[in-house]
């Protein structure tokens, strides 16, 4: 399989051909960093990234083909957020052709708890002390800018959550989600599904119940690649 990487500021992303479905794929990992500091302290760190995943597209020469997001988590939601307002402000990226979106295990809403326990994952390989005091710091971070400060922190800074409820964005969503997951709540997928629905969005969601969270292709893989294969055609000839 035909493999190309291009990296910059320690960030990889990587192009493959997927020659049983005809298309390529891009992957890309936000700095974990990045993902639970900046955009908690409202600092748009996110925002570049995106503008260069963006731009990855007319260095591979396929930003006239149709684009479909596959995001995962949180993390890649807070990402697919800049890219929205990317896609609707910056003149160079107007025209591209999305044709949907798909979201494994989020977007969630402010949920501490499963923040905590998705960033002790990442940590898991780092001595404990280390860990401890990061964990430590992004809750205070997080009780301090969006619970003690919200007010005064909401006049410059829009929570992703709230912004991919409202987003102009009108192709097709899929939700694959499962009332399993401990990291991002279930009730906060489906009030997205019910927001989005709400803007005339063409929306489907999938709970699988059992899987934990981004663990639902590992326990369901073919039921899984089915959901997303069919939604990629229906949306390509949407």
């Amino acid at each position: 399989m035909k493999q190309r990487a291009q990296q910059w500021a320690r960030c990889t992303f990587q192009s493959e051909r997927a020659p049983a479905l005809g298309c390529i794929v891009i992957r890309y990992t936000a700095p974990w960093h990045v993902v639970f500091f900046s955009e908690s302290l409202g600092i748009p760190s996110l925002r570049v990234l995106a503008q260069k995943l963006l731009e990855l597209l007319f260095d591979y020469e396929i930003e006239r083909e149709p684009l479909l997001f596959h995001v995962f988590s949180n993390a890649g939601a807070m990402l697919y957020r800049y890219v929205l307002e990317l896609l609707q402000t910056h003149v160079r990226f107007c025209h591209l052709r999305v044709v949907g979106a798909v979201f494994d295990s989020g977007p969630g809403d402010s949920n501490l708890v499963g923040a905590l326990r998705a960033l002790s994952v990442i940590l898991e390989h780092r001595p404990a002390m280390l860990r401890l005091l990061l964990l430590v710091a992004f809750a205070l971070v997080v009780v301090l800018f969006h619970i003690l400060l919200a007010p005064l922190t909401g006049l410059f800074h829009t929570h992703f959550y709230d912004s991919l409820q409202d987003a102009g964005s009108h192709w097709p969503e899929l939700y694959l989600y499962s009332r399993a997951d401990t990291v991002v709540r279930a009730r906060d997928v489906e009030r997205m599904v019910e927001a989005r629905l709400g803007h005339q969005v063409l929306v489907r969601s999938v709970d699988f119940v059992s899987s934990a969270h981004v663990s639902h292709l590992r326990d369901y893989p073919t039921y899984y690649a089915s959901l997303c294969v069919d939604f990629m055609h229906n949306c390509v000839h949407y």
